[in-house]
């Protein structure tokens, strides 16, 4: 994977944006390809009552990026519905800014299967979490 996006894909999220529940969560796509993605998501106001990041907003921030990889690689005419996701959660974090890191185990003419591995500031791994998207026609 590239440090940076090629301009179709950084025009392609510019025009299709990351979708209102990830807006409202502060993710913001690093970078971007069919093979994976980095992507960010800040700790305040994606928290549970304990003050540590809920694992649910894990779970946005991986099936987020894990299903725009998809998308890329279902390429011009298709798109990807997420079919199966799995989560552990496996340390906390309730400060500062947490990093998704996707890539692809498996791109198929079918189906695609993401790793996303979500670390804190000090590259810790917080939650590993599989994405599987099943890529169609568009209608």
């Amino acid at each position: 994977m590239s440090s940076e996006m090629s301009k179709e894909v950084a025009d392609w999220i510019q025009t299709r944006g990351v979708g209102a529940l990830a807006e409202k969560m502060g993710i913001k796509v690093v970078e971007l390809s069919a093979q994976g993605g980095i992507a960010t998501m800040p700790v305040e106001g994606n928290t549970q009552p304990f003050g540590i990041v809920h694992g649910g907003a894990y779970v946005v921030l991986a099936e987020s990026l894990g299903s725009m990889a998809a998308n890329i690689a279902a390429g011009p005419g298709r798109h990807a519905v997420g079919i199966e996701i799995n989560a552990s959660h496996t340390k906390s974090c309730s400060a500062g800014l947490v990093t998704a890191t996707a890539k692809a185990i498996s791109l198929g003419k079918n189906l695609t299967t993401h790793e996303v591995v979500i670390t804190d500031e000090d590259g810790k791994r917080l939650s590993t979490i599989r994405i599987t998207n099943f890529l169609r026609d568009n209608r």
